[in-house]
Protein backbone atom coordinates (compact mmCIF):
# COMPACT_ATOMS: atom_id res chain seq x y z
CA UNK A 1 0.00 0.00 0.00
CA UNK A 2 0.92 3.91 -0.65
CA UNK A 3 -0.04 5.52 2.20
CA UNK A 4 1.85 6.23 5.28
CA UNK A 5 0.81 5.84 8.87
CA UNK A 6 2.27 9.42 10.44
CA UNK A 7 3.07 7.13 13.99
CA UNK A 8 4.14 4.32 11.29
CA UNK A 9 2.05 1.89 12.50
CA UNK A 10 1.55 -1.03 10.38
CA UNK A 11 -2.09 -1.38 8.77
CA UNK A 12 -3.41 -3.88 10.92
CA UNK A 13 -1.70 -2.22 14.08
CA UNK A 14 -4.13 -0.06 16.83
CA UNK A 15 -3.25 3.22 18.60
CA UNK A 16 -1.53 3.00 21.47
CA UNK A 17 -4.40 2.36 24.44
CA UNK A 18 -4.68 3.08 27.84
CA UNK A 19 -7.49 2.44 30.73
CA UNK A 20 -7.14 4.82 34.01
CA UNK A 21 -9.20 3.16 36.99
CA UNK A 22 -10.24 5.70 39.03
CA UNK A 23 -9.91 8.66 37.41
CA UNK A 24 -12.12 10.93 38.96
CA UNK A 25 -13.55 9.88 42.68
CA UNK A 26 -17.28 10.95 43.10
CA UNK A 27 -19.15 8.32 40.91
CA UNK A 28 -19.37 4.49 41.35
CA UNK A 29 -16.33 3.78 38.90
CA UNK A 30 -15.01 5.80 36.40
CA UNK A 31 -12.37 4.80 33.43
CA UNK A 32 -10.31 7.77 31.14
CA UNK A 33 -9.60 5.42 27.99
CA UNK A 34 -7.01 7.14 25.97
CA UNK A 35 -6.90 5.89 22.18
CA UNK A 36 -3.53 7.71 20.47
CA UNK A 37 -4.43 11.51 21.17
CA UNK A 38 -8.51 10.61 21.66
CA UNK A 39 -9.25 10.37 25.56
CA UNK A 40 -12.54 9.82 26.66
CA UNK A 41 -13.44 9.80 30.36
CA UNK A 42 -16.30 6.99 30.92
CA UNK A 43 -17.80 7.19 34.62
CA UNK A 44 -20.51 4.52 35.95
CA UNK A 45 -23.82 5.83 38.07
CA UNK A 46 -26.26 3.67 40.26
CA UNK A 47 -29.84 4.85 41.13
CA UNK A 48 -32.61 2.68 42.09
CA UNK A 49 -35.41 2.92 39.98
CA UNK A 50 -36.27 1.93 36.12
CA UNK A 51 -37.87 4.28 33.13
CA UNK A 52 -41.36 4.43 33.26
CA UNK A 53 -41.51 1.82 30.65
CA UNK A 54 -40.02 -0.70 32.61
CA UNK A 55 -41.64 -0.50 35.87
CA UNK A 56 -43.36 -3.60 35.60
CA UNK A 57 -40.45 -5.66 34.30
CA UNK A 58 -38.41 -7.38 36.84
CA UNK A 59 -35.28 -5.72 35.25
CA UNK A 60 -32.98 -3.06 35.66
CA UNK A 61 -32.04 -0.92 32.77
CA UNK A 62 -28.33 0.95 31.05
CA UNK A 63 -27.98 4.12 29.28
CA UNK A 64 -25.69 6.08 28.16
CA UNK A 65 -24.91 10.03 27.94
CA UNK A 66 -22.09 10.94 25.53
CA UNK A 67 -21.21 14.80 25.01
CA UNK A 68 -17.36 16.11 23.80
CA UNK A 69 -15.99 19.17 25.30
CA UNK A 70 -15.80 22.54 23.18
CA UNK A 71 -11.97 22.54 24.12
CA UNK A 72 -11.94 18.83 22.57
CA UNK A 73 -10.91 19.81 19.12
CA UNK A 74 -9.75 22.85 17.27
CA UNK A 75 -11.82 24.69 16.32
CA UNK A 76 -13.41 24.94 19.84
CA UNK A 77 -16.67 22.57 19.29
CA UNK A 78 -19.85 24.49 19.93
CA UNK A 79 -21.53 23.69 23.68
CA UNK A 80 -24.58 21.27 23.20
CA UNK A 81 -27.24 22.91 25.39
CA UNK A 82 -30.69 22.16 25.63
CA UNK A 83 -30.55 20.92 21.87
CA UNK A 84 -28.68 18.02 21.18
CA UNK A 85 -26.86 17.58 17.60
CA UNK A 86 -28.16 14.29 15.72
CA UNK A 87 -24.35 13.19 15.72
CA UNK A 88 -24.78 13.31 19.47
CA UNK A 89 -27.88 11.10 19.84
CA UNK A 90 -26.77 8.98 17.62
CA UNK A 91 -23.49 8.13 19.27
CA UNK A 92 -25.23 7.65 22.90
CA UNK A 93 -27.51 5.46 21.52
CA UNK A 94 -25.12 3.14 20.12
CA UNK A 95 -23.17 3.00 23.19
CA UNK A 96 -26.07 2.42 25.11
CA UNK A 97 -26.84 -0.29 22.65
CA UNK A 98 -23.84 -2.03 23.22
CA UNK A 99 -23.25 -1.90 26.92
CA UNK A 100 -26.83 -3.33 26.88
CA UNK A 101 -25.17 -6.06 25.55
CA UNK A 102 -22.73 -7.22 28.48
CA UNK A 103 -25.49 -7.63 31.02
CA UNK A 104 -28.10 -9.48 32.44
CA UNK A 105 -30.67 -6.67 32.85
CA UNK A 106 -32.61 -8.84 35.13
CA UNK A 107 -30.20 -10.00 37.57
CA UNK A 108 -28.87 -5.91 37.99
CA UNK A 109 -32.80 -5.25 39.78
CA UNK A 110 -35.06 -2.68 39.35
CA UNK A 111 -31.65 -0.38 39.04
CA UNK A 112 -30.10 1.94 36.22
CA UNK A 113 -26.91 2.30 35.69
CA UNK A 114 -25.97 5.38 33.78
CA UNK A 115 -22.80 5.28 31.85
CA UNK A 116 -21.35 9.06 31.00
CA UNK A 117 -18.79 9.49 28.26
CA UNK A 118 -17.38 12.83 27.43
CA UNK A 119 -14.84 13.36 25.21
CA UNK A 120 -11.80 15.33 26.59
CA UNK A 121 -9.35 15.44 23.58
CA UNK A 122 -10.62 14.11 19.80
CA UNK A 123 -8.68 12.72 17.46
CA UNK A 124 -11.17 10.41 15.69
CA UNK A 125 -12.73 7.44 17.16
CA UNK A 126 -14.31 8.77 20.32
CA UNK A 127 -17.34 7.01 20.06
CA UNK A 128 -15.26 3.53 20.13
CA UNK A 129 -13.25 4.30 22.60
CA UNK A 130 -16.22 5.50 24.99
CA UNK A 131 -17.81 1.91 23.99
CA UNK A 132 -14.23 0.12 24.59
CA UNK A 133 -14.47 2.70 28.04
CA UNK A 134 -17.38 2.36 28.62
CA UNK A 135 -17.65 -1.60 29.53
CA UNK A 136 -14.55 -1.73 31.42
CA UNK A 137 -16.50 1.26 33.61
CA UNK A 138 -19.28 -0.87 33.57
CA UNK A 139 -16.91 -4.10 34.98
CA UNK A 140 -15.72 -1.72 37.03
CA UNK A 141 -18.83 -0.49 38.61
CA UNK A 142 -20.44 -4.13 38.98
CA UNK A 143 -17.42 -5.48 40.94
CA UNK A 144 -17.51 -2.85 43.59
CA UNK A 145 -21.35 -3.47 43.35
CA UNK A 146 -20.68 -6.83 44.29
CA UNK A 147 -18.19 -5.77 46.74
CA UNK A 148 -20.20 -3.78 48.94
CA UNK A 149 -23.29 -6.86 48.64
CA UNK A 150 -25.34 -4.33 46.61
CA UNK A 151 -25.59 -7.14 44.13
CA UNK A 152 -25.82 -11.65 44.95
CA UNK A 153 -24.23 -12.51 41.49
CA UNK A 154 -22.45 -11.06 38.49
CA UNK A 155 -24.56 -9.89 35.83
CA UNK A 156 -22.23 -9.28 33.52
CA UNK A 157 -22.20 -11.73 30.28
CA UNK A 158 -19.19 -10.69 27.93
CA UNK A 159 -17.19 -7.97 27.42
CA UNK A 160 -17.22 -5.49 24.70
CA UNK A 161 -15.12 -3.23 22.63
CA UNK A 162 -15.21 -1.33 19.45
CA UNK A 163 -13.02 -0.27 16.81
CA UNK A 164 -13.09 1.94 13.99
CA UNK A 165 -11.47 0.50 10.83
CA UNK A 166 -11.31 1.94 6.69
CA UNK A 167 -10.23 1.90 3.45
CA UNK A 168 -7.51 4.25 2.20
CA UNK A 169 -6.33 4.02 -1.30
CA UNK A 170 -8.15 0.88 -1.18
CA UNK A 171 -6.32 -1.12 0.91
CA UNK A 172 -7.71 -1.72 5.16
CA UNK A 173 -6.50 0.28 7.74
CA UNK A 174 -7.32 -0.35 11.61
CA UNK A 175 -8.19 2.23 14.25
CA UNK A 176 -8.14 5.73 12.31
CA UNK A 177 -6.36 8.67 13.49
CA UNK A 178 -7.78 11.89 12.47
CA UNK A 179 -6.18 12.45 9.16
CA UNK A 180 -6.60 9.06 7.86
CA UNK A 181 -10.49 9.29 8.94
CA UNK A 182 -10.57 12.49 6.84
CA UNK A 183 -8.49 10.28 3.92
CA UNK A 184 -11.01 7.26 4.01
CA UNK A 185 -12.72 6.73 1.19
CA UNK A 186 -14.98 3.89 3.32
CA UNK A 187 -15.38 4.41 6.99
CA UNK A 188 -16.73 1.37 9.80
CA UNK A 189 -17.00 1.39 13.84
CA UNK A 190 -17.23 -2.05 15.03
CA UNK A 191 -18.49 -3.51 17.72
CA UNK A 192 -17.80 -7.19 18.93
CA UNK A 193 -18.56 -9.24 22.11
CA UNK A 194 -15.61 -11.70 24.08
CA UNK A 195 -16.87 -14.34 21.71
CA UNK A 196 -15.50 -12.11 18.51
CA UNK A 197 -19.46 -11.77 17.81
CA UNK A 198 -20.87 -9.02 16.50
CA UNK A 199 -22.79 -6.55 17.97
CA UNK A 200 -22.85 -3.73 15.59
CA UNK A 201 -21.60 -2.53 12.28
CA UNK A 202 -21.97 1.08 11.70
CA UNK A 203 -20.06 1.76 7.75
CA UNK A 204 -20.26 3.87 4.46
CA UNK A 205 -18.39 4.81 1.54
CA UNK A 206 -17.59 8.37 1.61
CA UNK A 207 -16.85 7.94 -1.79
CA UNK A 208 -17.31 4.87 -4.82
CA UNK A 209 -18.24 1.75 -3.25
CA UNK A 210 -16.35 -1.23 -1.77
CA UNK A 211 -16.57 -4.98 -2.33
CA UNK A 212 -17.79 -7.90 -0.36
CA UNK A 213 -13.91 -8.66 -0.42
CA UNK A 214 -12.80 -5.64 1.19
CA UNK A 215 -15.69 -5.78 3.71
CA UNK A 216 -14.55 -8.71 4.92
CA UNK A 217 -10.94 -7.74 5.03
CA UNK A 218 -11.97 -4.66 6.95
CA UNK A 219 -13.83 -6.82 9.38
CA UNK A 220 -11.17 -9.60 9.92
CA UNK A 221 -8.74 -6.08 10.52
CA UNK A 222 -11.71 -4.88 13.61
CA UNK A 223 -11.53 -9.01 15.34
CA UNK A 224 -7.61 -8.84 15.63
CA UNK A 225 -7.78 -4.88 17.08
CA UNK A 226 -10.73 -5.63 19.16
CA UNK A 227 -9.59 -9.41 20.09
CA UNK A 228 -6.24 -6.95 21.56
CA UNK A 229 -8.34 -4.49 23.43
CA UNK A 230 -10.76 -6.92 25.12
CA UNK A 231 -7.24 -8.94 26.57
CA UNK A 232 -6.45 -5.11 27.51
CA UNK A 233 -9.48 -4.69 29.34
CA UNK A 234 -8.78 -8.03 31.40
CA UNK A 235 -5.76 -7.15 32.13
CA UNK A 236 -6.87 -3.64 33.89
CA UNK A 237 -9.98 -5.26 35.77
CA UNK A 238 -7.41 -8.23 37.16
Amino acid sequence: MSWQRSDNRQPDSLREHSFQLDFTSTPLASVLSTSGKTKVLCTASIEPGVPRFLLDSDQGWLTAEYRMLPSATVPRHRREYMKLSGRTQEIQRLIGRSLRAAIDLKLLGQRTITIDADVLQADAGTRTAAITGGYLTLAYAVKKLLEQNELEQSPLLEPVAAISVGLIEGSPILDLDYPEDVAADVDFNVVMNGKLDLIEVQGTAEAGSFSRKQMNQMLDFAEKGIKELIAAQKAVLN
